[in-house]
C-alpha cells in the first residue's frame, strides 16, 4: 500500500497505492468538506496537479446521507471525482459542538447544526458510513480536545480515542477502504507516546497525528508532530491534519509527515488573499487595482498566465463569483507545486536546501 521511495534527514518520498488510485508524497489534500472542493470543479481539481482530495462524514452523514450517496453509486460517483478520497471520521466536528454534544464510553450523541436533529456516533457506524460510500481511506472516530486543556481531558481523549480505534479496526470489512489510526495527547510527550504505542499495536494501515492546529503555537505543533512521527511505522503513511500554510507544509515534512490537509488555500482565495512564491498578498489592496502583471511571475497555473491582478481586484470588487474560483485555483495549484517540488528535492538529497529557501520566504 505504502512504498517508501526515498528519504532525505527526516523528510520522505513515498508513494501510497489507494483503490483509485496512487499518491505521490508528500502530498496535500483540499479539503471537500460537503463532497465539493468550493469553488472548483473536478477538472480543475486535476488541472490543479490534486491527487487526492478530502471530505467529512459528519457533513455528508447529515446532507445528503448515506441513502442518497449510495444510490448515486458512491462518493466518487455522485460528486465526478474519479481520484483517491479520504474521508474524515467527523470527530473534530462533532466535538466542537460543545454544547449539542454528550460523550460516552460507546460514542457520542449530537445535534445537529442544521436543524437540531439528534445523531449518534459510535467507532463502528463511523467506519460503515465510510465504507458505505466508498471512501478510499476512512479514519477511525476519535476524541479532540482544544488546547490548551486539563491533563485529565487529554488522558480521557487518549483512553477513548483508543478504545474505539480497536473497536473501528475490529469493525472493517471492506478491503478497498484503508482505516487509518489517530494518535492523541494534546501537547504531552507521555500521553502521545501512550496513545501511538495503544493505536501502533492495532497495525493500521496508516496513521494521523490528531489534536493538533487546536490552539498551540507553531513551536508546539511542529515539536509534537516529530515526536510523533518517529513513533510510528516507517514503513506505513503519517497524516498530520489540519496543516496548509506554506511554512507549516515545509516544516511539516521535514518533521517526517507524508500527508496534510487544509481549508487554507481555499479558503484565502475565497477572500482575495493570494498565495505567491513572494508571500502573501491581498487582491483587495487599492495597489492592484491597476497592476497589470499576473498574480504570481512565477506560477504557471491557467489563472496566473490567462489573468491580472487588476482583473482579479476588479472581479473581487465587483463580487463576481469568477474571483474567488481563479483564486482559489490558484492557491491550490501553488501547494501542488510545492509538493512536488519537495518530493523532487528529497529524492535529489536536496532537501535542507530546499527547505531554507522555503522557510525563509514570507509565504505562510
Amino acid at each position: 500500500m505504502f512504498t517508501l521511495i526515498s528519504q532525505d534527514g527526516s523528510a520522505r518520498r513515498g508513494r501510497l497505492r489507494l483503490t483509485h488510485g496512487e499518491v505521490e508524497t508528500p502530498c496535500f489534500m483540499p479539503v471537500g468538506t460537503a463532497a465539493s472542493v468550493k469553488g472548483l470543479a473536478p477538472y480543475e481539481l486535476r488541472e490543479a496537479q490534486t491527487q487526492i482530495v478530502l471530505a467529512n462524514t459528519y457533513h455528508l452523514w447529515l446532507r445528503p446521507g448515506r441513502d442518497a450517496i449510495v444510490a448515486a453509486g458512491g462518493l466518487h460517483r455522485f460528486m465526478a471525482w474519479d481520484g483517491p478520497i479520504l474521508t474524515d471520521s467527523g470527530g473534530f466536528q462533532v466535538f466542537s459542538l460543545e454544547g449539542r454534544r454528550k460523550l460516552d464510553d460507546d460514542g457520542v450523541t449530537f445535534r445537529s447544526h442544521l436543524d437540531g436533529s439528534e445523531h449518534r456516533f459510535t467507532p463502528e457506524n463511523v467506519v460503515e458510513f465510510q465504507e458505505a460510500i466508498g471512501s478510499d481511506v476512512a479514519m477511525v472516530l476519535d476524541v479532540c480536545v482544544k488546547l490548551p486543556a486539563p491533563r485529565e481531558r487529554l488522558e480521557e481523549s487518549v483512553r477513548l480515542t483508543s478504545a474505539w480505534a480497536q473497536r473501528s479496526a475490529a469493525t472493517q470489512n471492506r478491503s478497498a477502504t484503508a482505516v487509518f489510526g489517530i494518535v492523541q495527547g494534546g501537547l504531552d510527550p507521555v500521553l502521545r507516546a501512550r496513545s501511538a504505542a495503544a493505536i501502533v499495536a492495532l497495525d493500521f494501515p496508516g496513521y494521523a497525528i490528531g489534536g493538533l492546529s487546536v490552539g498551540e503555537t507553531r513551536d508546539e505543533m511542529y515539536a509534537v508532530a516529530r515526536a510523533c512521527a518517529a513513533l510510528l511505522p516507517r514503513e506505513r503513511p503519517r497524516y498530520l491534519m489540519g496543516v496548509g500554510t506554506v511554512a507549516d507544509l515545509v516544516e511539516a515534512i521535514d518533521c517526517g509527515i507524508d500527508l496534510f490537509d487544509c481549508v487554507y488555500p481555499t479558503r484565502c482565495g475565497r477572500n482575495g488573499r493570494a498565495m505567491t512564491s513572494e508571500g502573501e498578498l491581498n487582491i483587495l489592496n487599492a495597489a492592484f487595482a491597476a497592476d497589470f502583471s499576473p498574480i504570481d511571475p512565477n506560477c504557471d497555473c491557467y489563472a496566473c498566465t490567462g489573468f491580472t491582478r487588476a482583473y482579479l481586484s476588479h472581479l473581487f470588487r465587483a463580487k463576481e463569483m469568477l474571483g474567488p474560483r481563479l483564486l482559489s485555483y490558484h492557491n491550490l495549484y501553488l501547494v501542488n507545486v510545492l509538493m512536488r517540488e519537495a518530493r523532487a528535492a528529497i529524492e535529489a538529497g536536496s532537501w535542507t536546501a530546499f527547505r531554507q529557501r522555503r522557510r525563509g520566504s514570507p509565504a505562510s
